[in-house]
């Protein structure tokens, strides 16, 4: 039986409906992701689900018993409190008692007194009364889960970590369905992959938005599209939707190309005059103008953006070369050692965790900041657009017309002059859109009215600090495109794994704190190509905060007569084993430079024959090094 059912919601906002009699039912266990443009209306549904927005007109029908909970989209930044007193806000009115408690629980350890003794007891009474116990132990169950900190001031956490207490607040309310409205922007990707997994494991029904597509195909198992007002449910995955979809439209252009055929030829027979209008033709013109009324109603699918860049001059063949790149904060390595030559066309990515020092980099390599170890060279020519993750350079009084250009109305895009409200047209701003103040505009409207800014520039070298956040996927996908077929050079700090592997030709990682690599590709060949220290200096760090945890409970003692004794190799098993740690030496030696002769300014512009070759030797190598270290593991576990 379903959790929830919508049935022939209406919602308007204006003159076009922005939910035009949908109907949506959620079963148990669903893992549906609501698709659609900026400004089709996917957050007003979302509110409609969970019962904030009343429609016009339909039926909202809930189960008996059913609980929704949201994980909201913003985190709020005046929020103040421990981690466990924001959680225990899901709970309600018993909130402020369980926060006490814990809070005198604290003090009874550090400060005891008879008046704290008093004051304890009193709380544990009304608790009684309450009957809060046991919602004190969904907090604590919860804070566990997660692996939070209950004590720590939520304000001073990272934004991951915020995600994280929020999305605990909502689910200590043991939600039959969880609404989660864009849970991943602005969190750097083990925090996305870490949500995607522990939304993986959830037992209750998922109904989330999100633009992130890697995300999306790991966590959906339905979609559902808002187009025009109305919704349209595909039983798939994300990939399998995309095929769907584009035959859907396909067939949707040409059933509209034959109604307007008929149209058109109806019309021509109407201006017959009076043979049109004979007794035994009234069935006709009363089928002519039900065909007028459906024409009418047709809502046309919103035109793409149209995005261009403004192309300068060439730059000189090398853009950028760093030298042994040093700078570091107190107590907070940033870049240590760092040579790398970036390159006219380059499409660069940078990786890594929030606060690792991205946009530090990227500020030194724009001269912002002084290197304090060796050198950046910029090249000849550059003409450098920004693209600011904050969006400082909009001002939010000004119309969106006036935040384009700031001393002329007309925009010259590789040599051809277009006025400004044409211009933002290409970036899908009508004209009563243009005219209204940038505060008003949405996220996804600001990044592109910011994009539409940097754009408009000319450059032959963009840098774009975190540009895909609120983007819609249509537009996503364009920008994707216009990046690959940009003449100039590109770095791109992105949390975007997609975005990453389809534009990016090489990465600099933050591998460690200080540590940053150069590697060949996006962010999947990242992942295939990262020594392996790095991955297991990655796997050790959660299994050791498990064993702390683990040591607090005692474990039976084991047994003192029988010592573990360790097993002997065969001759040849010790052989093999004895050569092993030179055999990895040798294949990583062989690894590395090979990635240096690929990493060579002119690598890519040999013959195919030898490219494929190198790239097909740099694989096998590869392979023979991930088999030498598994047989090393099996090796060391027969003799420990």
């Amino acid at each position: 039986m379903a959790l929830l059912f919508l049935r022939d919601i209406q919602l308007s906002f204006g003159s076009a409906p922005l939910l035009d009699k949908v109907s949506l039912q959620i079963e148990p266990n669903d893992r549906v992701c609501i698709v659609g443009r900026n400004g089709e209306g996917k957050s007003t549904l979302l509110k409609v689900i969970e019962g904030i927005i009343p429609p016009d007109d339909g039926t909202r029908i809930v189960q008996d018993g059913v609980h929704i909970a949201k994980l909201q989209q913003e985190v709020p930044h005046d929020t103040h409190g421990s981690v466990f007193h924001i959680i225990a806000q899901g709970l309600g009115d018993i909130a402020p008692l369980l926060d006490k408690f814990h809070k005198l629980s604290v003090k009874m350890e550090q400060d005891y007194s008879d008046e704290v003794l008093a004051h304890f007891t009193q709380v544990q009474q009304e608790i009684d009364a309450k009957n809060g116990w046991e919602l004190n132990q969904k907090v604590d169950t919860v804070i566990s889960k997660l692996g939070l900190p209950a004590d720590v001031e939520f304000s001073t956490l990272s934004g991951g970590m915020k995600r994280r207490v929020l999305l605990a607040k909502a689910l200590v309310q043991e939600p039959d369905i969880l609404l989660l409205d864009e849970p991943t922007n602005h969190l750097d990707i083990p925090s996305i992959q870490w949500m995607e997994n522990f939304l993986t494991s959830m037992r209750c029904a998922l109904v989330f938005i999100t633009h992130d597509r890697s995300f999306l195909q790991a966590l959906a198992n339905r979609i559902v599209e808002l187009d025009r007002g109305k919704l349209s449910n595909w039983e798939c995955d994300y990939h399998t939707y995309l095929e769907r979809k584009a035959e859907w439209l396909e067939a949707e252009a040409k059933q509209n190309a034959e109604f307007d055929k008929k149209l058109a030829q109806e019309e021509a027979w109407i201006r017959q005059g009076i043979k049109a209008r004979r007794t035994r033709n009234e069935g006709r013109v009363r089928a002519l103008k039900q065909l007028r009324e459906e024409h009418k109603a047709r809502r046309s699918q919103q035109g793409k953006a149209n995005l261009q860049t403004n192309i300068a001059d060439t730059s000189g063949k090398q853009v950028i070369e760093i030298k042994e790149l040093g700078f570091n904060y107190p107590n907070k390595p940033i870049v240590n050692g760092l040579s790398s030559v970036i390159m006219r066309g380059d499409k660069v990515g940078i990786i890594g965790e929030n606060g690792c020092g991205k946009s530090t980099l990227i500020n030194l390599l724009l001269g912002k900041l002084e290197p304090q170890e060796g050198s950046i060279k910029l090249g000849t020519n550059l003409k450098i657009a920004y693209f600011d993750q904050h969006r400082a350079q909009l001002n939010e009084e000004l119309p969106v017309i006036e935040s384009v250009l700031e001393e002329s109305d007309h925009v010259e895009i590789n040599g051809q002059r277009k006025h400004v409200m044409g211009y933002l047209g290409d970036f899908l701003f009508s004209p009563d859109r243009a005219r209204q103040p940038v505060k008003a505009l949405s996220g996804g409207e600001r990044n592109r009215l910011l994009l539409a800014r940097v754009f408009a520039k000319p450059s032959n070298l963009l840098i774009l600090d975190e540009p895909t956040n609120d983007l819609d996927v249509e537009t996503l996908e364009l920008l994707e495109e216009l990046l690959m077929n940009y003449q100039g050079t590109v770095l791109i700090v992105s949390h975007d794994r997609e975005f990453l592997n389809n534009v990016c030709t090489s990465s600099l990682v933050f591998d460690a704190p200080g540590d940053v690599n150069e590697y060949v590709g996006g962010y999947d060949d990242w992942l295939r190509q990262r020594p392996r220290h790095y991955t297991e200096q990655n796997k050790t760090e959660k299994p050791e905060k498990k064993t702390e945890k683990k040591s607090e409970t005692p474990t039976a003692p084991k047994s003192e007569n029988k010592p573990p004794q360790k097993k002997k190799l065969s001759y040849k098993d010790q052989r093999e084993y004895d050569a092993l740690p030179q055999l990895l030496e040798d294949l990583e030696a062989q690894i590395e430079t090979l990635n240096e002769e690929i990493s060579q300014p002119d690598f890519y512009s040999q013959d195919q024959e030898t490219i494929q070759g190198v790239l097909g030797k740099l694989q096998e190598k590869e392979a023979e090094l991930e088999a030498a270290f598994e047989r090393w593991e099996e090796l060391e576990a027969l003799i420990s």
